[in-house]
């Protein structure tokens, strides 16, 4: 029947029949392989785009073995039964992958293939990296690709607009199709250059922001995050705990970062330098606050939301000022206009205030 169906000569439908034979075995191959790498590369903290897997159909072995069955002597010789592609999102992680493949399994490297050293104009989608593995207790090779997402958008698009299919494409549409390659090949570079570079910049940021050039540092996410781990605020944080005994909880501070733009910091010098003019106010601020209570856990957050405070009462933005503090902090809301009046009245007397 099956041979009825495929048109195989009785060797063909004896490596079929093998196929069939050894279908779980490959299913559950396929998986074993797939989790192997993924647990391999989460452990490297290496993020990919998709790890797939699977096992050649028994039509599509059928049709590889009426084209060209005569090559195979056995199933042991068809080496795609098994196939997995990692897909990444920057083409120098596909280098990392590779590497944590050979790691994992005996790479047969004369029947693998780099894809990526082919130079024709039209290669772009089919710049995979092909590695023909073997592992120990399975008697079958399995084929496993490694691409970026733009190579594999690529490739699928090839696939549905019958680029490549043997089907004549027209010159202009030929043209447009390579043109367009050469964009997504030139993009595929950029991302990894772009993110090479901004590695390079966090490393700078971070030597530059431990050997306290503050005033060099531009002030962004990147160097607000670094300047944070130095605990710029835990010295007024544990001052202030001091009057009530209280704990510190942490919470995070990175929302703190648009509120010091609002206050014109352009650098980490600039934040630096508004802790120390602001500190002693900003610790009569929280002496008062705790006066009125018998807190015995204070948040991290008390240090800088107190800061920010007297540094907008000190430049006399008043209670628009603190409005879109809290705006800021808690986002927009009628009741932060209340709250800007209830620290208004309640600051109006204290020592910093009366020295301006």
């Amino acid at each position: 029947m099956s041979e009825s169906k495929y048109h195989l000569d009785a060797h063909c439908e004896a490596i079929l029949e093998e196929y069939r034979e050894h279908l779980p075995l490959f299913n559950e191959s396929a998986e074993k392989v797939h989790s192997v790498l993924k647990k391999v590369l989460d452990k490297a903290g290496l993020v990919v785009a998709s790890i797939e897997h699977r096992v050649k159909t028994e039509e599509s072995l059928a049709g590889k073995l009426e084209l060209k069955g005569s090559k195979y002597s056995s199933l042991k010789d068809i080496t795609d039964i098994i196939g997995v592609r990692v897909i990444t999102f920057y083409s120098d992680d596909v280098d990392k992958v590779a590497s944590a493949v050979d790691r994992l399994f005996d790479v047969d490297w004369e029947n693998s293939v780099d894809k990526r050293k082919a130079h024709e104009i039209d290669s772009f989608g089919y710049m995979s990296l092909h590695y023909i593995c073997s592992v120990e207790g399975l008697p079958y090779r399995f084929e496993i690709q490694m691409r970026t997402v733009l190579q594999h958008a690529w490739a699928n698009m090839n696939h549905d607009t019958g680029y490549k299919s043997g089907v004549e494409v027209p010159r202009e549409y030929l043209r447009s199709i390579n043109r367009l390659a050469g964009m997504l090949e030139l993009a595929d570079e950029q991302f990894s250059l772009i993110r090479n570079e901004l590695t390079d910049y966090r490393r700078r940021v971070q030597s530059l922001v431990a050997s306290g050039n503050l005033a060099d540092v531009p002030l962004d996410g990147d160097t607000f995050r670094s300047y944070l781990s130095l605990g710029p605020f835990d010295a007024l944080n544990r001052r202030i705990a001091a009057v009530n005994q209280a704990e510190i909880q942490e919470v995070n501070l990175m929302n703190y970062l648009s509120v010091f733009k609002l206050l014109k910091c352009a650098t980490l010098g600039d934040i630096d330098r508004l802790i120390k003019n602001n500190s002693d106010a900003a610790y009569q601020i929280a002496c008062y606050q705790m006066g009125l209570t018998d807190l015995d856990i204070i948040s991290s957050s008390v240090g800088p939301q107190n800061i920010c405070i007297a540094a907008i009462l000190l430049s006399g933005a008043g209670k628009l000022g603190l409005k879109f503090l809290f705006d800021e902090l808690n986002g927009s809301s009628d009741s932060n206009e209340a709250m800007a009046e209830f620290v208004m009245q309640e600051t109006k007397d204290l020592p910093f205030m009366n020295k301006q």
